[in-house]
């Protein structure tokens, strides 16, 4: 056949005769089939056979002279000439020995998978998906095409498709040749998703460019709802140092509201797909196994391997066989081009209400006047640097979407169209809000933030913010270890870019706050709870858990998780929770299991608490989700952390409970630390030594019991001052008693963020890491490396 290749032909290097797509393809069906990748079969119709129709349907001079001066910004005359030139392509017959080629080879595809076997038809530019470019969306896909007649207006469709308006758009803005560029069109076994799931899965994090994990995004049923972003989908992220050790290496999951599904149409209609709405109780759980999760993420692994570049990869389950394909494979054209010697970080001044919430896409922010825009045909009414408000986006928009300074949707995910276009024009984005175009007025003047972790925050009126900038070419690292205090999951990728040692304290509180929300005791003792609004409540949360119980573990464990991998394999120290007995009764279901205290900060709080009758079943779950991070998810360099320890007795105590709970001391390399904050910790630091692994001065309550000062009381706010000579002095003792017990020390209080020459005081006294708020890492830095030269 001249005008046919099949998969097993084709290999990555034939981009110039059947486009980056099927290029793509050819070389995975031949690579990675042998290792236990699934790719359907399939052929391609070459670039060659695109020239042909032209060429003998004699239109190439027409088609230069519709597009010949075009000019994007006449928005009326360039859609005008985008419709001309497509009717021109689709009207040009396919010559007799063209589609006689189609149809055999659409026959053989038949006799290995069945008569009138269903395809996808997709398009396939011959620069499409380069290193430096994604055409992702651009062209035109049919699904559920069957017979002879329905392929070869498909084919006919997808020509016509390589001059849509975004696409001619595109090549204008990359400086390719409309007439330079071509089209094959691939033609692929369908995999029966309508019954199953699909989705996109990046080999590192979209939005920080983190290398080191897998992110797969899944929906119910045929995969175009995802790039379209009319669906918003589940999200997962697999870690993949530790998969390639063999550990089920899943740290976080995240639940995606899947309104929609789309699937085969009905009857002998020219309508091959259609959009059904999902069941409640579907939406309400993933829509994909853990073991789906981690051989998409195996594929994943391989593809990059094979490519050795970072990939962007449509997959998708078949519903008879439930097997898993690849479907497309694209090398990922935004995170991977970016310069990694610069750190960039937003930072906003002041806030005022939030408007709407929804996911971020970039790290960014951007203020202007909110443009509502519902359809098209109101394209025009958009100003140049305003903020796009949508439903969702589709490629016809790009024009528009190029002179926005952010895009805000109702729906779609991180992998939607809105998404991957912002990515490309490195603006923010705030995706699957749900309902912006109701909570924002049309030219209401509006702040996007998406600077602060996985959730995106549009904000009322302009807000003032800063861009810091910080050159990490020959950062020199000092001999004091400079940690991080980290507590949102969410800002982990992102921080671990900063040059650091680990964190120094990670806070379980956010996690369980801001994610968890339920008191643990309430999911163990659910009979003590009497309002039904609150059982209904965590009903709500924890729906699909049969042991309600694991909701807490999974969610800890999956926060926890995520910090641990962001820094592998730098240690990473966790402290058990901290709450005092209000902030735990703050917990929805929390006023039936805590006390009411006086003076909570120094009542029932730490270590007091995991081995009382009051909270020992709520630090068992606490600890089965540790047990979980360094197990099952094999991130090892997570290092435990006990608060408030006020006794000698009381820390034997809490080690024999966590040894009861699977997490023993010095087993699999388990170090448990102490937190050094109370005076009777740095009296008896020899003693305490003998107990635990390492000691971290927590210097917000050292001062406030050296100097009696409550530090929630505003009265004598004045009289807290880590810097007073007695503080600073009890915690030079702290650091010679561990030294001369061979511990490691370090701090992870405020005072070293806030007071450089406290933490000049830290390395002369020679403690061994200094942990600091990620926003002041960079001078304090220098500051220590100074202090170290005077030392």
């Amino acid at each position: 056949m001249k005008y046919i290749k099949w998969f097993k032909e084709i290999g990555i290097e034939e981009v110039s005769l059947v486009g980056g797509k099927n290029a793509s393809l050819g070389e995975m069906y031949r690579n990675l089939t042998p290792e236990g990748v699934k790719i359907p079969n399939g052929f391609a119709i070459t670039a060659e056979a695109y020239r042909y129709v032209i060429e003998s349907s004699g239109i190439l001079q027409k088609m230069k002279d519709i597009l010949a001066n075009i000019n994007k910004d006449d928005l009326k005359d360039f859609a005008h000439r985008g419709h001309a030139i497509r009717e021109l392509v689709y009207s040009s017959p396919f010559p007799k020995d063209l589609s006689k080629e189609i149809i055999d080879a659409y026959q053989i595809l038949c006799e290995e998978y069945g008569s009138d076997t269903d395809v996808a038809v997709r398009s396939s530019a011959t620069a499409e998906d380069l290193p430096t470019a994604s055409f992702a969306g651009q062209l035109d896909t049919y699904l559920n095409i069957k017979g002879g007649s329905q392929l070869l207006d498909a084919c006919h469709r997808c020509f016509a498709s390589l001059f849509t308006d975004r696409a001619i758009s595109y090549r204008i803005d990359k400086g390719f040749d409309h007439f330079e560029v071509a089209l094959s069109v691939g033609i692929m076994k369908m995999v029966r998703s309508d019954l199953a799931t699909s989705g996109v899965t990046f080999t590192l994090d979209t939005e920080t460019g983190f290398r080191d994990v897998v992110f797969i995004t899944a929906i119910y049923g045929l995969g175009e709802n995802i790039v379209q972003g009319v669906v918003n989908p589940d999200e997962y992220y697999v870690f993949k140092p530790t998969l390639h050790k063999g550990h089920k290496a899943i740290i976080r999951k995240k639940l995606g509201d899947k309104k929609i599904k789309m699937i085969y149409g009905q009857g002998s209609t020219r309508v091959f797909t259609r959009n059904i709405e999902v069941p409640d109780t579907d939406r309400k759980r993933f829509c994909i196994s853990d073991d789906d999760i981690l051989t998409l993420a195996k594929y994943a692994t391989l593809i990059e391997d094979h490519y050795k570049k970072p990939m962007d990869i449509e997959w998708a389950k078949d519903g008879v066989s439930e097997d898993l394909f690849i479907v497309q494979a694209r090398p990922e054209t935004v995170q991977s081009q970016k310069a990694m010697d610069v750190l960039e970080t937003y930072h906003l001044e002041k806030t005022s209400p939030v408007l709407i919430k929804g996911k971020s896409v970039g790290e960014k922010i951007a203020a202007g006047k909110a443009y509502i825009i519902t359809d098209a045909s109101q394209l025009n009414r958009f100003k140049k640097g305003g903020i796009l408000v949508s439903d969702t986006t589709t490629p016809d928009w790009e024009p528009i979407m190029k002179t926005a300074s952010a895009i805000i949707t109702n729906r779609g995910g991180r992998t939607c169209h809105a998404a991957i276009v912002s990515r490309e024009l490195g603006i923010p984005a705030v995706v699957g809000t749900r309902e912006a175009t109701e909570k924002i007025r049309d030219k209401q003047e509006v702040t996007v933030n998406c600077a602060e972790g996985d959730e995106g925050k549009v904000y009322d009126k302009i807000l003032p913010f800063h861009v810091e900038r910080i050159s990490l070419k020959n950062i020199k690292r000092p001999k004091t270890e400079i940690m991080m205090n980290l507590g949102n999951p969410e800002m982990a990728f992102s921080l671990s870019m900063i040059p650091n040692d680990g964190i120094g304290l990670a806070r379980m509180e956010f996690i369980i706050s801001s994610w968890i929300k339920i008191h643990p005791m309430a999911l163990i003792h659910p009979e003590k709870i009497t309002d039904l609004s609150i059982k209904e409540e965590i009903e709500d949360l924890t729906f699909g858990y049969k042991d309600k119980k694991m909701y807490f573990v999974d969610k800890l464990a999956e926060g926890v998780g995520t910090i641990a991998a962001a820094f592998y394999p730098k240690p990473v120290i966790v402290r058990m929770s901290d709450f005092k007995s209000n902030e735990y009764a703050s917990l929805i279901g929390g006023k039936y299991f805590e006390p009411q205290e006086s003076n909570p900060m120094i009542g029932f709080r730490g270590a007091s608490r995991y081995y009382d009758e009051k909270y020992r079943e709520g630090f068992a779950l606490e600890c089965q989700a540790m047990k979980k991070v360094r197990g099952e998810m094999g991130l090892v360099n997570m290092k435990l952390m006990i608060p408030f320890c006020r006794r000698i007795e009381e820390g034997k105590r809490v080690i024999q409970e966590m040894g009861k709970n699977g997490l023993k001391r010095g087993e699999n390399g388990l170090e448990i630390y102490v937190m050094c904050e109370i005076p009777n910790n740095v009296i008896l630091i020899d003693e305490f030594s003998k107990i635990f692994d390492g000691f971290s001065i927590g210097s917000n309550d050292l001062t406030q019991l050296v100097l009696g000062v409550d530090r929630d009381s505003a009265l004598v706010a004045r009289d807290f001052d880590e810097r007073d000579p007695g503080v600073m002095q009890m915690v030079a003792m702290a650091i010679r008693g561990a030294k001369r017990n061979s511990r490691h020390i370090g701090i992870c209080g405020q005072a070293p963020s806030d007071y450089p020459e406290f933490a000049q005081f830290l390395v002369r006294e020679g403690i061994d890491s200094i942990s600091l708020n990620p926003d002041s890492v960079m001078k304090t830095t220098l500051k220590i490396i100074e202090a170290e030269k005077n030392k």
